[in-house]
């Protein structure tokens, strides 16, 4: 009797205290983080934050005072989102490289399909150049048709003596 190792079966998934999460998902977020940092909004925004802020702590009753001078909590939130930012920008630059990288290989092979058909184009064209050599244009048969035509009528004006 053959023994069954499981090769044949598939695996039962298995449960994992991990958390699981969509990559693609967390790095649009990212890059979404990253744009709005980049603009003047975030700065007045955060501007605006920490004037509040340290006007609350200075000029508001002291009992209603929540991070007296020198702002330690203020400094412990401005660090805390400095230290989450910073990875977020590099995973958003990160996957804009990989996206520029993948441009560049594109427009690479785009342009080396260019080249091979201009290439290509550009043999076809001499092959036509030099069949065309060969070939009697229009003109040409024209003004020999002519010369012909030219000799005959001189021959039948000859007189008949010339003939004999």
């Amino acid at each position: 009797m053959a023994r069954n190792n499981g090769l044949d079966t598939p695996r039962e998934t298995r449960r994992s205290i991990r958390a699981n999460y969509d990559p693609e998902a967390f790095g649009r977020l990212s890059e979404r983080f990253a744009r709005f940092l980049g603009t003047a909004r975030f700065l007045v925004y955060m501007t605006v934050f920490v004037l509040v802020w340290v006007l609350w702590n200075t000029l508001a009753p002291e009992r209603l005072h929540w991070d007296s001078y020198p702002f330690i909590f203020l400094t412990l939130i401005l660090s805390l989102q400095a230290s989450y930012a910073a990875p977020l920008i590099l995973l958003a630059q990160n996957r804009q490289a990989d996206r520029d990288r993948i441009a560049l290989n594109e427009d690479r092979a785009r342009g080396d399909r260019n080249i091979a058909d201009t290439e290509y184009l550009t043999r076809e064209l001499a092959s036509l150049r030099i069949a065309l050599g060969d070939v009697s244009t229009r003109d040409y048969l024209r003004s020999e048709l002519q010369d012909l035509a030219k000799e005959i009528i001189e021959e039948l004006r000859k007189p008949e003596s010339d003939t004999k």
